[in-house]
């Protein structure tokens, strides 16, 4: 495809070229036309429906949005930036330096160029910062037929048409109407007899985790972004959403393998980037792992006496890591979702306590039968199957309790729970390991 499009680049037959990408989705348009020269992208930004041209560049990362327009003459780029998203439009002008964003403000219509000055001002992943300024709007005093005519004719402008947002005169949110209830009215009804005034919104500084959070449990496709006092600033709309809980996801899958979130796609980082993001963890988890070895050299005169018990620490530590990080997982993810909160806490503690109990049985058992089949023998087998139980019970109480304790304290329970449970339970488990040992064989 990307060879098809050089080539009609190169024939230089306009006609063609525009028939060929009109069969084509505008992602998949920004995706080949980031492997163009730049001159040529410019070209085929000139060229192009400018409605087209604007689509295609809200797939575009913010750097390669400012290199074309910048490129572009003054008239196509003041062009393009206004038919862009107000949402896509403010994450470019806060990714640039700011007197290239101040150079582009000029571009904008004087109040579309303030409410986008009001959206900047909003901090980075809050609602404020996601919302888009591009809806409809309407008053509670016309009638279905006056909004009809002014859906119709804003309409192309708007992110959604699926809800008409009606704003008394100082711009305050009284109601909202969806176009199916609009369609079905008789022309002359006044929205005010219409207009559903139970509304979900959110605030301006709402994370935006919560809002993707609120967006889902109603099933909407979108939701009003107000300020203190009602003012309506914009709409999220559920495609922003859905990147959002993909960013989300992914920096916590990051985080749970200890190491600090990338910001950027992992060809973009630097190995420098990389060590800088893993290097922290690993070393403060190197040092707490270091009690570890003080454990194995506290009981030696243990492992002297039955070397075989030996055999079993990596198999009994991995098995309490491994159980640890399975409830992790599972609890942080319910904590971002809302599902378990710090009050619940005792009902989780009991839950993962009588898991753990079931798992732990399952594992002792054959753990048991391994040590037979290394013919180690019965006590041996007995020791192990008991401390794989007592260490899965021990796991699952401490993940139990750690991911709620520390998003209480407002620590991220992601970064810190998998690893930290890992280290905590090898050394832990080790005194419950050489412990048994001592009451069941009768040794060190």
């Amino acid at each position: 495809m990307l060879q098809e499009l050089k080539s009609l680049l190169n024939a230089n037959d306009r006609d063609a070229l525009e028939e060929y990408i009109a069969r084509i989705q505008p992602y998949d348009l920004a995706e080949m036309f980031m492997q163009l020269d730049l001159k040529d992208q410019v070209r085929l930004f000139a060229d192009l429906p400018i409605s087209l041209s604007a689509e295609i560049m809200e797939y575009m990362e913010p750097d390669a949005q400012y290199r074309i327009l910048n490129r572009s003459s003054a008239d196509a780029a003041s062009s393009l930036l206004n038919e862009m998203s107000s949402d896509s439009v403010v994450d470019l002008l806060l990714a640039i330096h700011p007197h290239q964003a101040e150079k582009m403000m000029g571009s904008l219509p004087p109040d579309y160029r303030e409410k986008i000055s009001t959206l900047m001002n909003f901090a980075p992943d809050s609602a404020g910062s996601l919302a888009t300024v591009d809806y409809i709007s309407a008053r509670n005093a016309w009638t279905v037929d006056q909004t009809l005519q002014h859906v119709r004719k804003v309409g192309r402008e708007a992110e959604i048409v699926s809800y008409i947002y009606v704003l008394d005169t100082y711009g305050k949110l009284i109601g909202i109407i969806s176009l199916k209830d609009l369609i079905l009215a008789q022309p002359e009804t006044l929205l005010e007899a219409i207009m559903k005034e139970d509304i979900v919104t959110v605030p301006a500084e709402m994370d935006q985790q919560e809002v993707a959070s609120i967006l889902s449990k109603y099933d909407l496709y979108a939701i009003p972004v107000i300020t203190q006092d009602h003012r309506m600033i914009g709409i999220v709309t559920v495609d922003d959403l859905i990147d959002v809980i993909h960013e989300e996801a992914t920096e916590d899958i990051q985080k749970l393998g200890g190491s600090q979130p990338l910001e950027e796609p992992y060809f973009k980082n630097s190995i420098w980037s990389l060590f800088r993001k893993r290097i922290g963890w690993l070393l403060i988890l190197f040092v707490a792992e270091a009690y570890t070895g003080n454990v194995l050299r506290h009981y030696e005169e243990t492992l002297n006496e039955v070397v075989a018990l030996s055999f079993f620490i990596p198999l009994l530590i991995g098995t309490g890591g491994n159980s640890g990080t399975q409830i992790v997982t599972t609890l942080v993810r319910a904590l971002g979702m809302g599902e378990v909160k710090f009050k619940d806490i005792f009902k989780v503690i009991r839950k993962e306590i009588f898991t753990g109990f079931f798992l732990g049985l399952c594992m002792g058992t054959v753990a048991f039968f391994r040590a037979q089949f290394l013919g180690v023998g019965f006590d041996i087998g007995t020791v192990v199957a008991i401390t794989a139980i007592f260490i899965v019970i021990w796991s699952s109480l401490v993940a139990a309790v750690l991911p709620l304790v520390l998003n209480q304290f407002k620590v991220d329970p992601a970064v810190v729970s998998g690893p930290f449970i890992t280290t905590l339970v090898d050394g832990t488990g080790l005194v419950i390991y050489f412990s048994m040992a001592r009451m069941i064989l009768h040794v060190g």
